[in-house]
């Protein structure tokens, strides 16, 4: 129930009172609707507590779906499937909680476009993730029977009974504030058996068979020619491509990765200031290590790391240790470095935040795994700074 409350309260009224009377749900005791917003929670809360098991069940499963589109990922889905045109209106409305509610009352099918959405963004360049790179301007074909090819192929390299594809055009904000044109494909595919514990209408613990349902997703930017997909494992990562590329955009598969992330830590040989901008909260960027290779003699390495709660520079402990005789310029490669980003405290929390990123020479950083905003302030400083010199449009990390 604790997630019930946390989203009636973040909900505005008029939403919730669209969502109970269109969803028919019987509210006992009746919600007066007219009351103030502050108000109407507690008999909701009461009312909701007074539902059959049923009816519960079937509130809290919604609730979790609109909810987990309610956070700055599910959003940012939310936005990438919405016309241009319709985003001013999804602005005007309270907070990301209506947001998602009214898409999931009012237009069901861009709302499970954006679930699916979210979950490639969540595995983006994730373990789960791949990319290639194909033929540019391609038009990805939806006619039933391209469709029925795609599908097809599916079945036969998985060994699936079943299977189901989902093509929908979306938009990809990226790090600079760019919009990129993406086509994406949301394959569901059947597992083989297997079983589960439950409780039978009598109350008896009993095993009971199905089959699970994998999801996979493959983006085509006809721009670019990039192609990535998301999948379990490496094989059927290249077997989606391929299906892909030979029956959804019509042409022969040729494996070609898209190049991989290339960093230059070379600019922390020498004292750096990080530039930043003010709008993006940033109070400070400090080094807090470096790991030496001596220049020649790749068997050995120094590594130096700052205590947080000292004062100096990790540049200024290289001058102590040193005496001064040796510049790290002069004498070293920088083969790893861990910064630590100040960020401004949060609106709603007292506690100031940080973000702390490891960079391993040439091609290593683990910001993959961070929030989208974390992501993206890393992935536009680390180029800024001249530490990320790939090619920003097509990487794979």
């Amino acid at each position: 129930m604790a997630a019930v409350a946390t989203f009636l309260r973040h909900t505005p009224k008029t939403a919730l009172q669209s969502y109970f009377e269109q969803e028919a749900f019987l509210l006992d005791p009746p919600v007066n609707w007219a009351a103030p917003e502050s108000e109407i929670i507690k008999p909701l809360l009461r009312a909701v507590d007074q539902m059959s098991d049923l009816e519960r069940d079937r509130l809290v499963t919604v609730i979790d779906r609109v909810a987990a589109m309610a956070n700055e990922l599910g959003e940012a889905a939310i936005y990438s499937v919405t016309e241009i045109k319709d985003r001013p209106w999804l602005d005007a409305m309270a907070n990301a909680h209506e947001r998602s509610l009214w898409m999931f009352l009012n237009a069901q099918d861009r709302f499970r476009h954006a679930e699916e959405v979210r979950y490639s963004d969540r595995h983006w360049r994730g373990r789960m993730w791949a990319g290639y790179v194909t033929e540019v301007g391609c038009v990805v074909m939806r006619d039933d029977a391209a469709r029925h090819a795609f599908v097809a192929a599916i079945k036969e390299f998985s060994g699936a009974a079943h299977a189901d594809v989902d093509i929908f055009r979306r938009i990809r904000t990226t790090y600079d504030g760019d919009e990129c044109n993406l086509v994406q494909v949301t394959i569901y595919r059947e597992g083989r058996p297997d079983d589960l514990l439950r409780f039978d209408d009598k109350g008896r613990l009993v095993r009971q068979a199905y089959r699970p349902v994998f999801e996979a997703v493959v983006t085509y930017e006809p721009a670019t020619g990039g192609i990535e997909v998301i999948a379990n494992d490496k094989v059927t990562r290249r077997e989606i491509v391929k299906a892909a590329i030979t029956h959804l955009l019509g042409i022969t598969f040729e494996e070609r990765h898209l190049p991989l992330r290339q960093y230059d830590l070379s600019v922390l040989l020498t004292p750096y200031d990080f530039p930043v901008d003010e709008a993006d909260g940033i109070e400070g960027v400090e080094v807090r290590e470096l790991r030496l290779t001596p220049i020649g003699d790749s068997g050995r390495r120094v590594t130096l790391e700052t205590n947080p709660s000292k004062d100096g520079t990790i540049w200024a402990m290289a001058d102590e240790l040193f005496a001064e005789s040796t510049s790290l310029r002069d004498a070293f490669v920088i083969t790893r470095a861990k910064l630590t980003v100040k960020l401004a405290p949060h609106p709603d929390r007292s506690r100031r935040r940080s973000l702390t990123m490891t960079i391993t020479w040439p091609h290593g950083c683990d910001l993959k795994d961070r929030t989208a905003t974390e992501q993206m302030i890393g992935e536009k400083y680390l180029r800024r700074w001249g530490i990320l010199v790939d090619d920003p449009h097509l990487i794979q990390d």
